[in-house]
């Protein structure tokens, strides 16, 4: 159990004790979501450098605290060893023998070099649930291979799936293997954190980010290995992003037995289904080319507004296509309690976004702002009884 004075007692998680070697997004992302729920996460950081997500902005005015590091670092105390040292080793072990999880998402053999690996770390804890998240895997003919976002995106095939041919190659804005894979972590670790209820024995946790973009397209590939047809979502008839007067729109004709009949509607145009081309979905996949010229014509008549109240008087799915920083000013943003305000910097305001699991009895609060690099280091020294080190 951890201190009250690290969390809260009433949320899930409280007497959970992370140490967290995680850097950049995977595992932050999953530290702290840990954290936003009662946590106690120590996030280990070298000395002088930190997280490489600290000096990523490089120019920024809060320096190692920019935006990016606040964004994913939350919720946890920053503790800062000489992993070199024996001292700094020892710090670490005395570390783990108080854990619960250790985390990590450095190539696969980073931590046995240390002396940190899952066969070391259980020698020292056994109860601990050590969670890895890698590139590709642990072990396999790409175990070394550098794992990254935007990488992952490319051997999946998510990057080569594109609404249809013209559309060039390119790389998602958003890091959504990062993403994905770092709250796939989160799962395994609540499910070995359970699991050990029952047994009391810890375990290795591992999930790679190939596999979380494998396992995303899970409906497309099962198609694809199951009937040989590949399903494509954005090159449905239709389906698509369309220019408006003033913006753009994106509509989902699905999901209705003829959605087509009701965008006509909208439209106030003649019945395209009633036409021998146009009958099904199957001749609207093949006739789709036309289809979307006739969209994008009718769209670029009148502004955004006024097309998502057409579509949506006949109930097709819509919606505008707004910037991030629309998004984040949308009045449902605001409601849903989307954005935390903490105390400003010198740097400017600190506004972050917070967690898309909302819990009637476990609200997320942030105990702990992002840290300063070494913030705890101190506390955390004195907490394992070795206040001298610190010194």
């Amino acid at each position: 159990m951890t201190a009250e004075t690290k969390g809260r007692a009433d949320l899930p998680l409280s007497g959970v004790r992370v140490i967290d070697f995680t850097q950049v997004m995977l595992g932050p992302c999953c530290t702290q979501m840990l954290g936003d729920y009662g946590a106690d996460v120590i996030k280990v950081e070298r000395e002088k450098i930190g997280d490489l997500s600290r000096w990523s902005l490089g120019s920024d005015p809060d320096g190692l605290n920019n935006p990016v590091f606040c964004s994913l670092n939350r919720n946890k105390r920053s503790a800062t060893f000489d992993v070199k040292s024996e001292e700094g080793r020892a710090a670490i072990r005395s570390l783990i023998e108080t854990a619960d999880v250790v985390v990590n998402n450095f190539r696969p053999d980073v931590m046995e070099r240390l002396g940190f690996g899952y066969d070391d770390v259980k020698k020292i804890n056994e109860r601990i649930i050590y969670a890895v998240g890698t590139g590709y895997g642990l072990d396999g003919p790409y175990k070394h291979k550098g794992g990254q976002d935007v990488l992952a995106q490319a051997m999946s095939g998510v990057m080569w799936r594109r609404a249809d041919d013209t559309v060039p190659l390119s790389i998602y804005p958003t890091a959504l293997a990062d993403y994905s894979a770092g709250m796939h972590l989160v799962q395994g670790i609540l499910l070995a954190l359970l699991q050990r209820e029952r047994t009391g024995k810890g375990q290795l946790v591992s999930v790679a980010l190939f596999n979380s973009m494998l396992a995303m397209q899970m409906q497309e590939a099962a198609s694809l290995m199951m009937r040989d047809n590949e399903l494509n979502w954005a090159a449905m008839p239709l389906c698509g992003v369309f220019e408006t007067t003033d913006g753009a729109i994106v509509i989902v004709g699905a999901f209705k037995e003829n959605p087509l009949r009701d965008i006509c509607n909208a439209f106030d145009i003649d019945d395209l289904s009633t036409q021998e081309k146009f009958r099904d979905l199957d001749a609207q996949r093949e006739h789709r080319p036309e289809l979307q010229a006739l969209f994008r014509k009718k769209f670029a008549t009148n502004t955004t507004e006024y097309w998502v109240g057409r579509l949506e008087g006949v109930d097709i799915l819509c919606a505008p296509v707004k910037t991030l920083e629309q998004a984040l000013d949308d009045p449902q943003t605001a409601h849903n309690g989307m954005i935390f305000d903490l105390d400003p910097t010198a740097g400017g305001p600190v506004r972050l976004v917070g967690s898309p699991i909302s819990m009637s009895d476990a609200p997320v609060t942030v105990r702990n702002a992002p840290p300063k690099l070494g913030e705890h280091t101190a506390d955390v020294l004195a907490e394992l009884g070795l206040a001298s080190a610190a010194e």
